[in-house]
């Protein structure tokens, strides 16, 4: 007997999160080094990681309220993060009187080493999958950038 689609698209779903969380273990070790080096506080890490999730940027009481602290913290913070060259400020296009606050490529940069590093994507590990299965996994990969796509279009 065989399995329906959509019993077996369960049992593949559960078998890729399975996976996932077994990468994210083994990963560990590898994500630790960089955050223990990175010279940012966690609610400096919290900010930058909104900073750089934005494209337009945010402003320092829009910052401040969603953190739930006051603005001379959230200023005090922004000054921090300006000093080491993570944020830039700018003046809003719409209204001069205020401030944008955008993640610096170093930011971005500092961000993806911390957060987004995927050590099981790492050259070492790719070049010795199968051609096949190295085929496989970009058109599944392929797939899901795909449907992150539509779901982002639809926010």
């Amino acid at each position: 007997m065989t399995e329906t689609g959509d019993a077996e698209r369960a049992r593949l779903a559960a078998q890729i999160r399975n996976l996932n969380i077994s990468f994210e273990s083994q990963a560990l070790p590898t994500l630790l080094n960089p955050l223990l080096t990175v010279e940012l506080t966690i609610q400096q890490l919290k900010v930058l990681t909104m900073l750089v999730t934005t494209d337009d940027g945010m402003t320092g009481s829009g910052l401040s309220e969603t953190f739930g602290v006051s603005m001379a913290s959230m200023s005090g913070l922004l000054d921090r993060l300006e000093a080491q060259g993570m944020i830039a400020r700018s003046s809003d296009p719409h209204d001069a009187r205020v401030r944008r606050i955008h993640a610096t490529e170093l930011g971005r940069s500092a961000m993806r080493r911390l957060v987004a590093s995927r050590p099981e994507f790492a050259d070492d590990i790719l070049m010795r999958i199968p051609l096949k299965d190295l085929r496989a996994l970009a058109q599944g990969m392929t797939a899901v950038g795909a449907e992150l796509d539509r779901l982002h279009q639809t926010d």
